[in-house]
Parts: structure tokens; sequence; C-alpha cells
């Protein structure tokens, strides 16, 4: 085996480390990407020399001449207990050559698996005393990586065991950091074989026991922190870097606050679960939270902790019993104060109203909403938010929680409290830039049915002055933002050429969920609007939602006439848009026979340059336009063929709901109303998939006809599952990428 030095090392393969801060908004955390990290730190004072003579290192709990330190949070007596001192050694030559050979051995491909597996069990034994100074160590910590992926799982128990009462001195350096995330990554590898269960809680046992007798310094460390909540997740039995639990993305949040996706209990079954060690993850948290009220305050609004407070609860949310001891103290509540019925004094009222104005326990308290059981969430609405809504809705974090305040509320009873205190507000909140809040009280009326009349009015006064006309009203809110910057409002004009408000549009989207008799001044506001406007509208992505939205609504045949009309002779320049082709879709499904032949007319024109792009083929699939420019009246009879068949289904399977209105003059598609049966969306599907059976069938001339159209399509619905490939998990097709807007959390 040839011996390469140090140096040659540095040659190999390039690894970058890209640490980006933990995002506030509660978004996925970026800040150990294990590919993309820097050769050279441009900050020295993070990072080892290249030859590792200098030991400088700085952050919390380090000073300058690599000692480590508690980092000091309060002036008051620490109960925990301090961490060991212990000084960062150089490794000696002959290790640094050792692990050298080691890693140039493993880049050739002269290994098979047998030998990298005994490579690995010996290199881990050679490391047995040395962990912490190799896991630190900028260049062999990447070699230390690669033997914990390759070992088995009695070395690498081995390997943790050994390090256990170093473990957290090694998760806060920006090195170690990445060895003990692929080292809890590689034991819940191994969590598939049943035999090594054992071994690994005894491993994980050892670790808990080292961090919860001192959490604070980890807890608040940018590094420690990502690794204390990989171990979370890897006893609470979640994948380790499930978005879910290392912190949801803004926009999945939004979705489910505006009813947009289906509202879940945050940190239910969305995710794949496998084997946890539940026991150990009750202890960890539990203790970690047995610090000094001081601490714990620190740890309230420090922005790493509190990401791994949101972690422990978003693990424990359904664990009804675990929730009630550890949401008080959370809430600065007294411990000798938890076991009475009226935990919550006017004193801790105060400090928690103004501990939400802070960015990092915002989000914890947006957490706390979400998984705290019914009674703890009554008593906490009645006692800390009663009162106090607007005072928080108004501030840039306070009405972020709101917002989670609303979406959560359990019953009718509490919404009308919201309703009182925020319900004659709606011009104020939207004039200060908190739509976000408005939008989530439309969500949840609509969700608890209560006040959804009052809603849509309040909603159209915001906008629209008594003496304005109703026509403005859509306008102003597609550009919610813009319209009340304006000075001089009554003079406002559509602007050409500008994006559209997000959080309007999707205020918009929520409003054409409500039963169309509610929403007439909406309704019409949109159909009156000018053509330009209707095609600039469409081209947005956020208004081609709101027209996507008005289509999937019970509104009237009629009204949505009105309003495909206006596009008729644009949507081919609308189908080469990356996200034209679902309002097509829609313009297509809510259209009469007439029109869809318009449509297709359309599509013909730029059928070359439409099936260049990414959404044109599915789209010329889907309306199938081959047919149509090649045998035009059967493509005729088989789209009047469908519309009978769905109307004869909607007849007889439909609700009183989803029955179409005597002014229908075409059946709307109903596939994003939540009002609708999801039978029915299937249904539409087997139709489709029948009609075209039979088209085949006919062609080919093995088809003979025994009954009538509405009888096959019924028997089809037992007889033929719906499997057609151009219509499975279908995606909007966007070229841009996502904006700053979608990525931050929306400042409202």
């Amino acid at each position: 085996m040839v011996s390469v030095g140090l140096k040659a090392l540095v040659s190999r393969r390039a690894r970058s480390c890209n640490l980006v801060e933990d995002s506030l908004m509660g978004e996925k955390d970026k800040s150990h990407k294990h590919d993309k990290r820097k050769k050279k730190a441009k900050n020295a004072s993070f990072a080892f020399d290249g030859d590792n003579s200098t030991k400088s290192v700085s952050g919390p709990g380090r000073v300058a001449d690599g000692t480590f330190t508690r980092k000091k949070f309060s002036k008051h007596k620490n109960t925990s207990d301090p961490q060991p001192l212990v000084i960062r050694k150089q490794v000696d030559p002959e290790t640094v050559t050792y692990f050298s050979e080691i890693a140039n051995l493993f880049e050739s491909s002269g290994i098979d698996l047998e030998e990298r597996s005994i490579i690995c069990a010996n290199a881990l034994e050679e490391a047995r005393g040395k962990e912490f100074e190799l896991a630190t160590d900028y260049i062999i910590s990447h070699t230390l990586q690669t033997l914990l992926e390759g070992c088995n799982v009695d070395h690498l128990c081995s390997f943790l065991q050994g390090c256990a009462k170093i473990f957290p001195l090694i998760a806060m350096d920006r090195s170690g950091s990445h060895v003990a995330e692929t080292a809890l990554k590689s034991l819940a590898m191994h969590l598939q074989d049943n035999e090594a269960y054992s071994t690994i809680e005894e491993t994980l046992t050892m670790i808990c026991k080292v961090i919860v007798s001192n959490p604070v310094d980890m807890m608040s460390n940018c590094y420690g922190s990502h690794v204390l909540r990989s171990l979370l997740c890897l006893c609470g039995g979640v994948p380790l870097d499930s978005p879910e639990f290392h912190g949801v993305k803004p926009s999945t949040i939004l979705a489910e606050r505006l009813n947009l996706r289906e509202n879940r209990e945050v940190g239910s079954d969305s995710v794949q679960h496998q084997q946890g060690f539940p026991s150990s993850l009750k202890v960890l948290v539990s203790e970690m939270l047995k610090c000094t009220r001081e601490d714990i305050k620190t740890l309230l609004v420090d922005q790493y902790s509190s990401l791994v407070l949101q972690t422990a609860l978003k693990l424990l949310a359904g664990k009804n019993q675990e929730l009630m001891q550890i949401i008080p103290i959370l809430l600065g509540c007294k411990e000798e104060n938890l076991t009475e019925e009226n935990f919550i004094n006017m004193t801790a009222v105060g400090e928690i109203i103004e501990l939400m104005k802070e960015t990092a326990y915002s989000h914890l308290m947006e957490v706390i909403l979400g998984v705290a059981p019914e009674s703890l969430y009554d008593k906490m609405f009645s006692k800390v938010f009663r009162k106090s809504l607007f005072e928080l809705s108004s501030h840039h974090c306070g009405n972020f929680v709101i917002q989670a305040l609303v979406s959560h509320a359990r019953n009718q009873e509490q919404m009308e409290l919201i309703w009182e205190e925020l319900g004659p507000k709606f011009r104020e909140l939207l004039e200060m830039g908190k739509s976000g809040v408005i939008a989530s009280l439309i969500a949840a009326c609509q969700r608890l049915h209560i006040h959804e009349h009052k809603c849509c009015q309040a909603l159209a006064a915001a906008v629209c002055l008594p003496n304005e006309s109703p026509r403005c009203i859509v306008p102003r809110i597609l550009f919610l933002e813009r319209y009340f910057a304006f000075e001089d409002k009554s003079s406002w004009n559509w602007p050409s050429g500008i994006k559209m408000h997000v959080m309007g549009s999707l205020i918009l989207q929520a409003v054409f969920r409500f039963q169309s008799e509610l929403i007439q001044p909406f309704i019409n506001s949109l159909i009156s609007m000018e053509i330009d406007h209707v095609l600039q509208t469409a081209k947005d992505a956020g208004g081609a939602r709101v027209i996507e939205a008005f289509l999937s609504s019970n509104a009237s045949g009629k009204q949505k006439h009105r309003l495909i009309m206006k596009l008729r002779g644009h949507f081919g320049e609308l189908a080469m848009h990356s996200s034209g082709s679902f309002t097509i879709e829609k313009c297509f499904t809510a259209s009469n026979v007439s029109l869809r032949e318009a449509i297709a007319s359309d599509l013909l024109e730029v059928q070359t340059e439409l099936s260049k792009t990414k959404q044109g083929p599915y789209l010329l699939r889907k309306l199938d336009i081959d047919r149509f420019a090649n045998r035009p009246d059967q493509w005729k009879s088989m789209q009047a063929s469908k519309q009978s068949t769905y109307k004869e289904f909607y007849a007889a399977f439909g609700s009183d709901e989803t029955k179409p209105s005597r002014s229908d003059s075409f059946l709307a598609d109903a596939s994003k109303k939540t009002s609708q049966p999801k039978d029915i969306k299937q249904m539409r599907k087997e139709i489709d998939f029948h009609l075209a059976s039979e088209t085949q069938k006919n062609k080919k001339g093995r088809f003979s006809e025994t009954g009538g159209t509405s009888k096959k399509a019924a028997e089809s619905t037992h007889q033929i599952p719906f499997l057609s490939t151009d219509m499975k998990g279908k995606k909007r097709h966007r070229k841009d990428k996502p904006t700053e807007v979608s990525k931050k959390k929306l400042k409202i």
C-alpha cells in the first residue's frame, strides 16, 4: 500500500459545504447538505487550516485556542452538568497518513464489498480514542463518513458508544456535525435488521443521556441543532431528512390553511414511518426541558433551539399526555402550576403575547397550535389570545400566529369569537398588508360553515366603497398590494405587465369555493373584465388559478360561458405558456360543443409549435386535436356523447350539489370543488376511458352495440378501472423557477 501524504489528499474530489442558516420560516433546513462543503472556509474562525497546524475555532461553546467551553445563557446557575473541558489535539502524522491511504483506496475501484467492510472495521478500530480529533478534522472527517457508511452495525455502534461522552461536542463542530449526521443515518439504515434493534437502542440511550445532561448548548448551536433534530427523528421513527419534521415549506403550510389541500394534524401520518424508539424520544424531549427558567426563556427565542422544539412537538403529535406536560413549559408556565386547572396566569399571558412578537417563538407557537390537544387549545384561546387578536394580527411576526390559530379553530363557537374581533377589521388588515390573516379567516369560515356570507360581504366592502362599481372587486384583489399602496385609490387603474399578488389570487381561489349565491359580486366582477385583462390574468400563474377556480365553481353555465368567450381566439397563444394548459383544460371541460370546437381550432393553428413544448403533447392528446383535424365530425359526435353521458351520470349518482342547474348549458368540471364527493371525479375519468375504448372497438369492427351509451357507461363503472396514462400524476409545468416570495415566508 502506497503512503500518500496529507497534501496529496487535498487533490481528492472536491467537496463543498454550503452551510446556510436555518430558515426562520420553517423551510427545509439547508445547513447540512453533505455535497456542498466548501474546500476552504471564507472565515478562518470557522475551520481549521489546510495543514491542521492551526486549531483556531470559534462559535458557540468554543474559544480561539480550540478549547470547548460551555456557552453561558443566563446569570443564574444552571442545574445541568457542565460539559467536560476538551482540548482539540492535532492528529499525529502517522494517523493522517493511514487515513489518507484509506481515502485513496476507497476512491479506486479495486476493492469488493467484503474487503471494504473489513477495511472499515479496521479503520474504525484504529480511530478508537481519537474520535473527536478525527471527526473534527476537516479532511479526515470525509473519510470517517465513508467508513461509517460502509461498516456493519456492530462497528458503527462501537464507534458511537466510544465517543458518546463527547458526541455533543462533535455535533457542534462544523466538520464533526456531518460525521454525527452520517452515523445517525447509518443507524437508521440498519433498523431494517430486527436483530440490531437492541444494540442500536443501547447506543442511542448512551448518547441521549449525555445530551440531556446539558442540552442548551447543542440546541442553540447551528450545527448541533440539526444533528439533534435528526436524532429526534430517528427516535421518532421517521426519515431523518423528512421535510415534514425538519421544517415544512411555507407553500405547504399555506395550502393547508387555505383548504387548498387536505388539512391534517401537524406531524400526522403524512410521511412513511419506520421502526423507532418511542421511550427514548419521550425521555429525550422531557429531559431537554428540565433547564432553569432563564434558560428556557433563552431557548424559546433562539432560532436554532426553536427548530429543535418544533421538531419534538411534531413527533409527539397525537400523544396528548406528553403534550399536556410539554406545552405549558413552552408557554412559560411555572412547573408548580402545571397540575392546576388554571395554570396560565395573567402574568404569563403578557409574557406570551410579547414572545409571539419574536420571530423564533412565533414559529414555535404555530406548531404548538397545530399539535395542542383540543382542551389545551381552548384554554390557550380563551386565556391568551382572546382580546389580543387584532394586536397580534397587526404585528409582522404575530400575524402568522393568528393565521395558525384561525386555521386550527376547532368549532363554530371559537370562530364566532374570532369573527367578533377580526370580522370588522378586514380593510384595516388589508391596508397593513396582513392579507394572510384575511385568507385564513375566509378559509376557516368556509371549513366550519359559519359567517360565510358575512365573510364575502366584508371582503367586497374592504376593496370597494359603497359609491364605487362592484366591477372593481376582482381586479383590486388581484393586485391587492399595489391597490392599497396607491394614494388616490379612486383613480386606480389596471396595471399592465405587473405580476399579480400571490395572496390576492389565493383569496379569490378561496372565495370561488363558496356557493355561487354568496359570491355574485365577485362572479360579476370577473366576467365583466375587459378581454385584455382576462388574457393577462390567464397568463399569470396566480391569475390562471383564479380563473380555474371560477370554472370549477358552481356558478351558472351562462356566467362561465361569458368568461370563456373572452378568451376565444387566444387559446393558441395561451397554450404556449407553461401553465396555460391547465386553464385551457378547464375551459374545454366547462364548454359546450361549439365552444370546444373553437378551442380546438385555436390549438390546431399552433399544433406544430405546441407539440415542441413540455406541456403541448399532453394538451393535444387530451383535447384529441389529431382526431379534430382528420375526422372533425367524429370528434364532434364524441364530444356530444361525453357531455350527454356526464349529465346522465350526475343525474343518477351526483348529490344535489353536484347536479347541473337549469341555467347550465354544459356541465362544469368539478374536480376541485370541495363540496363534491371524490367518486364523481372518478366517474368522469371512467366515462372518458369507456368512450375512448368504444371508439377504438367501433373503428376495428370488433364491437357490436347492444345498448344505450349510458347503460354501457354505467357498466364500465364496475368493469373498467381508470388507467389512462395521460391523466396520471400530471403536474403544473413551470419554466420559471420559484420566486423569492415562494421560497420565503410571505410577509403579509
